[in-house]
């Protein structure tokens, strides 16, 4: 074949450069035709668009063509035309073509038909040639440069916490343990606990719940700074909402409090969906048609309208008032519960019709590094509720008084050998901060109008399940 630099799909659709030789290269999606002319559906992952190759088979020697089915890859030089069809603006009439790889149509899993989710979550190898995942995929791409972006122009730092950690950082317990060991030759003492003497760390060592802890200590230092990377957490959770590896985004700021973090929120959520929006029209337009209808409206939504802020306490009284007028919830409703997934749901979706900044939560349910409000019963929380998912955001201000923090974590059942260095920044040049957490995996779903938080993440990790 003549030597061509190859051109992607995307950039041919863009620059239209008419009437000029181009080489592309990609995975035939579809093949179709009849006895004089051939038309092959090519999708190189540049974009969800498909480039047509018309192929006039006087021209080209049958046995070549044959191997050309769905899932082969090829190598096509030819002439870019504007197009006579429907679809398209844009085709290719094939002067050259080279086989790189076949798939055989009686293997080859992805035939031209629905498939369902479930389905591909078994083939997730060959799931990011579907139309649905490369939309998925690439809007994962631009919502991770979306958040590096912002942050970065907002004078943050990237800052880089540790994946192994000896520190439960929620007190939750549910953490993956991380060995050298031989597990079927564990030393314990008289009382039964392991012995790590021997181990790589010399202790218990676990994948990370959060990076918060070592990301608070940073902004003690920087000011500004925030976490983007992989979190773990060992719950047996098979829902919709939950993962047992996820991406967390978590900003940590000096000199700011509770009100101050509540915007830096909301700007920072809009500034995503705004990205979303500018550059994935043609992604997001796919995903709005063949899944959800109301993604892309719902998207423009979220940008019209403050983020309500309201109390915990406020929110109760809404859902109880709720249950009065005869309103079903499948999970009881009173001062003291922790929110379920209806009921954020329900003062989003149904009462305010708007996004909702809840704040000001019960101590009890909440963690022990939050900063305690004077009423001695709440905390300085803050969770974000957004339509279709519930919680996309949780944080707090700080809690930045020593007395008060070791207090706490002695309440809760932390030990002190495991945060002593998180209580030390109390004890050295202390000062009101903020964060929150941001879990990459639930924007994606509330951005993408997937409903299975399976489907945007390449390889979920669930119980019972690490293919791949």
């Amino acid at each position: 074949m003549e030597t061509i630099s190859r051109t992607k799909i995307a950039d041919l659709f863009k620059n239209k450069p008419f009437g000029t030789q181009v080489n592309v290269k990609g995975w035939v999606r579809t093949r179709r035709g009849n006895k004089q002319v051939g038309f092959i559906a090519l999708n190189d992952g540049s974009t969800i668009k498909n480039m047509q190759i018309v192929i006039d088979l006087q021209k080209f020697d049958e046995e070549l063509l044959k191997p050309i089915t769905t899932g082969a890859c090829i190598n096509v030089n030819g002439l870019l035309v504007e197009s006579q069809g429907k679809g398209q603006d844009a085709e290719i009439q094939a002067e050259e073509i080279e086989i790189y790889g076949t798939a055989d149509p009686l293997t080859y899993p992805l035939q031209k038909k629905g498939h369902s989710m479930e389905f591909l979550r078994e083939i997730a190898h060959l799931r990011p040639r579907t139309n649905t995942f490369g939309a998925v995929f690439r809007m994962r791409h631009h919502m991770a440069m979306a958040i590096h972006t912002f942050f970065h122009e907002r004078g943050f730092y990237y800052f880089h916490t540790p994946i192994i950690t000896a520190s439960d950082c929620e007190g939750a317990g549910q953490m993956f343990q991380v060995t050298t060991m031989n597990l079927y030759d564990l030393k314990k003492d008289e009382n039964g606990s392991i012995i790590y003497d021997n181990d790589f760390f010399g202790k218990q060592a676990s994948l990370t719940v959060s990076g918060q802890l070592e990301a608070e200590l940073a902004a003690m230092a920087m000011g500004a700074v925030y976490t983007f990377g992989p979190t773990f957490r060992a719950e047996n959770s098979n829902t919709p909402r939950h993962l047992a590896e996820f991406w967390m985004i978590e900003p940590e700021v000096a000199f700011i409090e509770i009100a101050e973090n509540m915007q830096l929120a909301e700007d920072f959520i809009k500034y995503c969906v705004r990205w979303a929006l500018d550059n994935c029209k043609d992604d997001l337009q796919f995903l709005n048609d063949m899944f959800d209808k109301g993604l892309i409206e719902r998207l423009q939504s979220v940008l019209k309208d403050e983020f309500v802020r309201l109390s915990y306490t406020e929110g109760v009284k809404i859902l109880e008032d709720a249950v009065a007028k005869g309103h079903k919830f499948e999970f009881p409703i009173y001062w003291g519960a922790d929110l379920a997934s209806e009921h954020e749901r329900y003062l989003v979706e149904e009462h305010f019709k708007r996004p909702v900044i809840l704040t000001d939560y019960p101590k009890e349910i909440k963690s022990f590094y939050m900063k305690q409000n004077d009423d001695g019963k709440t905390v300085r929380a803050m969770d974000v509720l957004f339509p279709k998912i519930g919680e996309i955001i949780g944080g707090s201000q700080r809690e930045e008084n020593y007395d008060k923090l070791y207090t706490r974590a002695k309440e809760m059942g932390v030990p002190e050998k495991d945060i002593w260095w998180y209580l030390d920044t109390r004890r050295f040049g202390t000062a009101p901060h903020s964060g929150f957490g941001l879990g990459f995996e639930r924007l994606l779903l509330f951005v993408t109008g997937m409903t299975n938080i399976r489907d945007v993440i390449p390889f979920p990790r669930t119980p019972k399940n690490a293919e791949f």
